[in-house]
C-alpha cells in the first residue's frame, strides 16, 4: 500500500490530552519536559521486567537513576548514554552499573535516559560535568539505533504508531504513561558544507509542544527533512524529493540508484545509515575533547540488541565496522560488547537465537546486565588509578577491621 508525505506526517500529529498529560507534574508519568534534552527520568513503575513483573525506577537529586551500592562514598564514575544505560525492564537494583559497583566497592551513577541518542547523552554529559556530580572518569554508552536518534529533530516521525500507543499508555492505571519522543537537540550535516552542525531542541517550551496538535504544521515543518525523506523512500512513497536525498549523496560522496523503488529504498537507507554513523564520530570526537579540556577521563562502550548478537554469532559483517575503524584509528579507550558476546557464545552448544533469549526480553534482563557488568569489568578495572578498592593491593581501606568488628558481633 502507497504512502504520501502528507499521510505519513499526519499520523504523528499529537493531541491536546497527550501534551497536558506529558506536562502535569502530579502525573504518573515516566517523562518530564527537558527544554533542552526534550525530557528526562522520574520516578515510576512500568509492568516491563521478566516473567511479567513490575520494575522499579527511582532517581537521585541529579535525575540519575537511583544509586544503591557504596551511594554513601564518592562517585568518581558517571554513565551517559540511552536505555541501555539506564538499564531499561530492570529494576534499580539490577543494572549493570550496580552490579559492577557491588563489585568493585565503589559507586557508579547511571544518566542514562531510554530513547536518547548518542548527541543527547553528550548534551547530558556536559549539563552534569559542571555540576556537583562531576566525576573524573565518564563513559559514553552507544547503543545501535542511537546512532540514527542523533539526527532527528523529533523521533516520534520514525516510531510508527506512536501515538496510538501514547494514547493507549495514558488511559493504564496502573503503570506510568509512556511519553518519549518530542523534539530535542540534535545535530544536521549541513549538505553545503557537509560538515554537522549541532542544532537546539526548535520546541524548547511547554506551549510550544502544542504545535505538534496542528498536522499541517507538522506537514510544512517537516516534509523536506532528510530523515523523514529516508524513511518515505523505504516505505515506497509517490511523492518522493528525491532532490533531498540526492543533496545529501552528493554531500557525503555517496552513488545513488533511483531506478526503482527497491533501489530507492535502499539507496535511502544507506545514506542515512552512513550519516548516522558519521553524526556519531563527530559527536564522539567533541565529548573526547571536552573530557580532555576538564581533565576528566573518557571512554565509550558500545550495546547492542539482541538481532545485532544474533547477527554477529552467525559470522555476518556488522552494520557498524566504519564505527569500530574509527575508534581504533583514533585511539579512542572503547569496549565493544557485540565481541564479548560472540567470545561467549562459542563457550555454549546452542543456538544464536537460545543463547540471546539468556539475556535479552528487549533490553537486557537482570541476568543479561550481569554479564555487561562483568564482561567490561577488566576494561574499567586497568583504566582506574587508583584501582577500585576490592583490587588495591591491601583492599578497601578500613575493610579488615570493619569486617573484624562486625565478625566479634556475630559471635
Amino acid at each position: 500500500m502507497s504512502i504520501t508525505t502528507r499521510e505519513f506526517l499526519e499520523a504523528s500529529t499529537l493531541t491536546r490530552e497527550h501534551i497536558d498529560r506529558f506536562l502535569d507534574a502530579g502525573a504518573h508519568n515516566r517523562h518530564a519536559f527537558d527544554p533542552e534534552l526534550g525530557y528526562i527520568c522520574k520516578n515510576s513503575v512500568l509492568k516491563d521486567g521478566i516473567d511479567e513483573s513490575h520494575t522499579i525506577y527511582r532517581y537521585g537529586v541529579f535525575s540519575e537513576r537511583l544509586t544503591l551500592n557504596f551511594a554513601d562514598q564518592p562517585c568518581r564514575i558517571n554513565t551517559y548514554g540511552d536505555s541501555f544505560t539506564q538499564c531499561d525492564q530492570v529494576s534499580d537494583g539490577e543494572t549493570w552499573q550496580e552490579y559492577l559497583a557491588a563489585h568493585l566497592g565503589e559507586p557508579i551513577r547511571n544518566f542514562g535516559v531510554g530513547g536518547h541518542g548518542v548527541y543527547q547523552a553528550y548534551r547530558r554529559m556536559r549539563r552534569e560535568e559542571s555540576t556537583n556530580a562531576s566525576a573524573r572518569y565518564i563513559m559514553l554508552n552507544i547503543y545501535s539505533d542511537d546512532h540514527f536518534r542523533s539526527i532527528y529533530r523529533w523521533r516520534m516521525l520514525h516510531l510508527p504508531g506512536s501515538s496510538q500507543l501514547f494514547q493507549k499508555s495514558a488511559l493504564s492505571e496502573t503503570t506510568a504513561f509512556l511519553f518519549n519522543a518530542n523534539p530535542w537537540a540534535h545535530v544536521r550535516l549541513n549538505p553545503e558544507t557537509a560538515t554537522f552542525e549541532e542544532c537546539e531542541n526548535p520546541y524548547p517550551t511547554p506551549e510550544a509542544l502544542y504545535s505538534l496538535c496542528d498536522s499541517e504544521h507538522i506537514y510544512q515543518t517537516f516534509k523536506n527533512d532528510f530523515d523523514v525523506q529516508a524513511c518515505l523512500a523505504q516505505q515506497g512513497a509517490t511523492d518522493l524529493n528525491l532532490g533531498v536525498l540526492q543533496t545529501m549523496a552528493d554531500a557525503l560522496e555517496m552513488p545513488t540508484d533511483f531506478s526503482s523503488p527497491e533501489t530507492t529504498s535502499a539507496t535511502a537507507y544507506s545514506l542515512l545509515q552512513t550519516c548516522a554513523l558519521r553524526s556519531s564520530m563527530y559527536i564522539v570526537d567533541k565529548a573526547r575533547a571536552f573530557a580532555a579540556a576538564e581533565e576528566k577521563e573518557f571512554m565509550v562502550l558500545l550495546s547492542y540488541p539482541a538481532p545485532d548478537v544474533i547477527h554477529a554469532c552467525q559470522n555476518r559483517r556488522r552494520f557498524d565496522q566504519i564505527l569500530i575503524d574509527y575508534l581504533k584509528e583514533e585511539g579512542i579507550r572503547f569496549f565493544d560488547s557485540l565481541h564479548a558476546h560472540v567470545e561467549e557464545f562459542k563457550l555454549f552448544n546452542c543456538s544464536p537465537e537460545e543463547y540471546v533469549h539468556r539475556y535479552y526480553i528487549g533490553h537486557y534482563n537482570p541476568r543479561g546486565n550481569h554479564f555487561f557488568a562483568f564482561a567490561v569489568k577488566d576494561a574499567i578495572v586497568e583504566w582506574l588509578i587508583p584501582k577500585p578498592p576490592t583490587y588495591r593491593e591491601q583492599g578497601p581501606v578500613g575493610a579488615k577491621k570493619r569486617m573484624n568488628l562486625s565478625m566479634s558481633g556475630l559471635l
